[in-house]
């Protein structure tokens, strides 16, 4: 009897191991081949074009090899660069039109680029989502830009105080001090020659790390310099981790390679020292001795306030949540300008009758006495480079959403596990929307404002667009006009023979091999 129920068992064991094997199989199979097959049949149905699905890896390689290829040469000065940047998108758009999409890895990635679609996907936040993403990218840029729904609205609502004009006056005399140490820098060089070459590149990573450090946590570059390199390192990794197939596979992007590892102690590095500066800032208030004119005073402000006005800790942020949206500050902060700046100082040495020109505006108004809050704000010149050089070297060049239920957007039906990729550089240099002299440096296109530039389409996004617009776009604007027109006050620049042009993506749009100016004292 005994031998009976025992075999009984074992053949009902079996058959429950069968079907979890085949449960697990088809799950699988659905994963990697049908339903990728199906989503494909779907856009095609709706006149979208792109490459066949390949098993599992999709477009990666070809997206990886064309990377390397194209970030493999320098481009002369005249050259599109476009397909450097984006070789990608750049490529699938012209072998399959506009209404195309690539494979990252089983999902399709629609290439959307009608204004009037990206208008509505970037106004309907709740629809079209932020991509999950991977763990391994949330480490790089965690905090509001990640979070959906209630969340989200929370924390923009934390944060928008520290953000207003009137807050932003306050951080003037901030961003002043962290240009005046890289001019300073300069002087030394140029002076005793006249003329002298250097990288700026690192110099402005430098003024604007150290911009955030003061204005955002009251402590100079110093004491943050082992943020920014860890940030720095942690952003190289990304890059490098996104050319494999093996990020798109959940569980294989998670496991303790040498890589894996070293992101995670960064992370845990840089939370910790973090950590220490908001438990030292929250003493000094308990105290009544903190400052409340940097960020990180001004967001902990509106946190206690939220806190006491509901009397419940669940309308504040955690003190983890608080880490996560500093770690954005510090990566944000200094990145989009930085790379504002340095494009901007690459187009004027480029086209010295329009350095001359915003030289020429900036003395007007303040001749050799330091930029102040309302005259930056009647650059109109300046204002109109700065347009220009987002335009052709957007500090981000491609963004995504993504949908959690079947949605329809103007004709068309996007189904569930479909990613939407929107290309801010592709838009900003395409011919049907800015003419045919699109790839000029031509700053008077924003002469009477982006609306007349762009006809009144949202052609022209280097900061997002709708409720998740960039929170801190005045801010990066700010600093970028006051840094240019101190740097326009003392020097003239051109490109040095040594310069290489050279433009890449990691996190923001760079120079690969820096910029090397030739500086000379006015």
């Amino acid at each position: 009897m005994e031998t009976a129920n025992l075999s009984t068992y074992t053949v009902y064991s079996s058959c429950l191991l069968l079907l979890v094997v085949v449960a697990v199989s088809w799950k699988a199979l659905n994963w990697v081949w049908f339903r990728p097959k199906k989503l494909e049949k779907l856009l095609k149905e709706q006149g979208f074009r792109g490459n066949p699905y390949k098993l599992l890896h999709g477009d990666i390689k070809e997206m990886s090899t064309l990377h390397k290829e194209a970030q493999s040469k320098n481009l002369n000065l005249s050259d599109d660069i476009v397909p450097r940047v984006i070789p990608q998108y750049l490529g699938a758009v012209k072998k399959y039109g506009k209404k195309t999409y690539l494979w990252l890895g089983p999902k399709p990635a629609m290439v959307i680029m009608d204004p009037e679609q990206v208008k509505e996907i970037t106004q309907k936040v709740y629809v079209f989502q932020k991509p999950h993403g991977n763990p391994l990218r949330r480490m790089l840029t965690p905090g509001i830009v990640r979070y959906e729904g209630d969340k989200w609205t929370q924390h923009r609502k934390l944060l928008n105080p520290a953000f207003h004009i009137e807050k932003l006056k306050l951080m003037l005399p901030g961003f002043h001090k962290s240009a005046s140490e890289v001019v300073n820098k300069w002087e030394k060089v140029v002076s005793p020659k006249g003329s002298a070459e250097v990288d700026v590149w690192p110099n402005l990573q430098a003024l604007t790390s150290d911009a955030i450090s003061r204005t955002a946590f009251g402590s100079n570059y110093e004491e943050g310099r082992r943020i920014f390199e860890l940030q720095r390192e942690q952003a190289e990794h990304m890059v490098e981790a996104g050319g494999s197939v093996y990020i798109y596979i959940p569980g294989l992007r998670c496991l303790p390679t040498k890589r894996h590892r070293r992101m995670k102690q960064i992370t845990k590095e840089v939370n910790d020292s973090i950590r220490e500066m908001i438990d030292t800032r929250k003493k000094a208030m308990r105290a009544g001795e903190a400052r409340t004119d940097d960020l990180l005073g001004l967001m902990l402000q509106s946190n206690s306030q939220e806190i006491e006005k509901h009397g419940n800790k669940d309308y504040g942020m955690t003190t983890e949540e608080i880490i996560d949206e500093c770690k954005l500050f510090y990566l944000a902060g200094q990145e989009t300008t930085s790379a504002l700046l340095v494009w901007t100082m690459i187009y004027l040495s480029r086209y010295p009758d329009w350095q001359a020109r915003a030289r020429e505006e900036v003395l007007q108004h303040f001749g050799a006495n330091d930029p102040e809050f309302d005259g930056l704000n009647q650059l109109k010149i300046v204002n109109t480079i700065l347009h220009e050089v987002l335009r052709l070297c957007p500090p981000i060049t491609a963004t995504a959403r993504r949908i959690v239920e079947e949605t329809k957007l103007g004709n068309l039906t996007i189904p569930v596990g479909v990613l939407l990729v929107l290309p801010i550089m592709l838009m900003h240099h395409d011919p049907d929307i800015w003419g045919e002299d699109v790839k000029e440096f031509k700053p008077e296109r924003f002469a009477e404002g982006v609306s007349h530039a762009t006809k009144g389409r949202l052609a022209f996004w280097p900061f997002g667009w709708g409720p998740r617009i960039c929170i801190g776009q005045n801010f990066a604007m700010l600093e970028a006009k006051l840094a240019m027109s101190m740097i326009l006050q003392r020097f003239s620049f051109e490109l040095s023979p040594s310069y290489a042009h050279s433009p890449r993506v990691a996190v923001t749009l760079r120079p690969q091999h820096g910029a090397h100016l030739i500086l000379r004292k006015i």
